[in-house]
């Protein structure tokens, strides 16, 4: 539990970011890690509760609380405050396949269900699992462990981000041959092209990715499946197939105007700058540049935030960024209670940016998109917008957003980025497989079950579960992973936690 009066004689500290005007000058990482003698006064306020929330990731009115890999906190906790971080590594890894990336990107579900910030402020968890994970890279607890046996078994996984890395990782160490199928020219999946350099440096993802190539597991870039490889022939040459192609299908807005030109969607906005600056530090200029340019944002989620910060960083002079619903109040509400997921408004890294360069926040809220206005040439030039409130349906019972009449107004842009979530399976790949969709246009499986309609054809992550968290897409692949294994070899001694 680290220290009995830690949470009493320590306060909560997190790592320093840069300042908004130093950090927008490139796309590197900018938060400064916590030493490791804070890391110990930090972990030395977990208290050990009788029932840890933190790890407990569980499902309250509608929202994840705590972590849905159910890391193991207070144990790794413990460890960092005695200074065994060989064994706070290895505590660690028993639940949770990639700490380097969800210590970069996850939204910290551990820290809001945190018994000390009941009270109080939350453990600083992030920050040590921060801690640990670089920690064993440079001591070489990380180093490559291919597996002792082999078992004669292949798997492909079909797509490389969180869940079929995940998946991948596992069935590897279990002994099964795995290789992994992604269609761009950089393994990673969301990792690598939907979050952008300054959350998640594209060398922390190549770093792991080495590792695993190391301990066997092969990938094939540039392989787009469903297209130019067969999904027949995978089928007839793997013993087992992950789908994990993710949930691709942008939400589009559909008003009148939409195809003046100007419009992206936020994935290809975020995934040409990202690939433009590997490529060439964006020099080929082969991205859609916000430079001089006014910008809209239409979406208010961290996708739009994502955008909100690249604008900025390519020079854009303005940026607004449009949020449907109203603005959550900045403390909990009492019908919100711990250890509920905190409903308060956040202000992220590119929202501050946009304060410090604009001298306002860019969310306007409770507002959509009417209209798109585009000049002779088809180029557009303005969004004519509607403001929103929020009424019951008398037939349905539920709470809607309705347009507010007569509260029509208008925004100069020259650039609009669409960042209005994500609908599911893109069709060319199930078709391909035959796998069937349910509703939500995901693929379809049995409650808490991968196994899909097709022998041998299983499904894990966003494609399974639809647009969700890191943390959620590495559970799944663990989880498909122990299934496959089972499926293969009778039983399994895969553990998902």
């Amino acid at each position: 539990m680290g220290k009995p009066t830690g949470f009493m004689e320590y306060e909560r500290k997190t790592a320093a970011a840069v300042s908004p005007k130093e950090r927008i000058k490139n796309f590197c990482e900018f938060h400064t890690p916590l030493s490791q003698e804070e890391q110990r006064k930090q972990a030395a306020r977990c208290m050990n509760c009788g029932v840890p929330f933190c790890q407990a990731g569980m499902n309250i009115m509608g929202m994840t609380s705590g972590c849905p890999l159910h890391n193991l906190v207070p144990e790794w906790n413990d460890l960092v405050y005695t200074g065994n971080l060989e064994q706070a590594y290895n505590r660690l890894k028993k639940t949770n396949n990639f700490p380097e990336f969800t210590s970069r990107v996850c939204p910290a579900l551990c820290e809001a269900a945190c018994t000390c910030g009941h009270y109080g402020d939350p453990v600083s968890v992030k920050g040590n699992e921060y801690g640990i994970i670089e920690n064993a890279y440079e001591k070489g607890y990380a180093d490559p462990k291919p597996p002792r046996v082999r078992t004669g078994k292949q798997v492909a996984v079909i797509g490389s981000g969180p869940a079929g890395l995940a998946a991948a990782d596992q069935l590897n160490k279990r002994g099964h041959k795995v290789t992994v199928y992604e269609r761009d020219d950089r393994v990673g999946g969301l990792l690598m092209y939907g979050i952008p350099n300054m959350k998640l440096e594209k060398h922390i993802i190549d770093r792991k990715i080495n590792v695993m190539k190391e301990e066997g597991v092969e990938f094939v870039t540039g392989a787009n499946v469903g297209k130019d490889v067969k999904a027949a022939k995978i089928i007839k040459d793997y013993d087992a197939v992950i789908l994990a192609c993710g949930a691709k299908n942008p939400r589009d807005i559909k008003a009148e105007g939409r195809d003046a030109k100007g419009i992206y969607f936020a994935v290809d906005f975020l995934a040409a700058t990202t690939k433009s600056l590997l490529d060439s530090g964006l020099k080929d200029n082969k991205y859609i540049s916000a430079k001089g340019k006014k910008v809209v944002i239409i979406g208010g989620g961290d996708t739009g935030n994502d955008c909100v910060g690249t604008c900025i960083r390519h020079g854009a002079v303005s940026v607004t960024q449009l949020e449907m619903m109203p603005k959550a109040p900045d403390e909990r509400a009492e019908n919100n209670p711990w250890p509920e997921w905190p409903k308060v408004c956040k202000t992220d890294y590119g929202q501050e940016e946009a304060i410090a360069m604009f001298g306002r926040d860019p969310r306007i809220y409770q507002t959509t998109v009417k209209e798109f206005v585009k000049d002779k040439n088809g180029n557009v030039t303005a969004v004519k917008t509607v403001k929103l409130e929020s009424q019951k349906d008398e037939k349905t019972g539920r709470m809607m957003m309705v347009e507010v009449p007569g509260s029509e107004g208008k925004l100069d842009a020259d650039l609009v980025l669409i960042a209005a979530g994500f609908l599911g399976t893109q069709k060319y790949v199930a078709d391909a497989f035959g796998v069937q969709l349910n509703e939500r246009t995901n693929v379809a499986t049995e409650a808490g079950k991968y196994a899909t309609n097709v022998k041998k054809v299983f499904t894990a992550g966003d494609m399974h579960r639809g647009q969700s968290l890191v943390v959620w897409a590495i559970r799944e692949g663990r989880e498909v992973a122990r299934e496959v294994d089972e499926n293969l070899l009778g039983y399994s001694g895969l553990s998902v936690q």
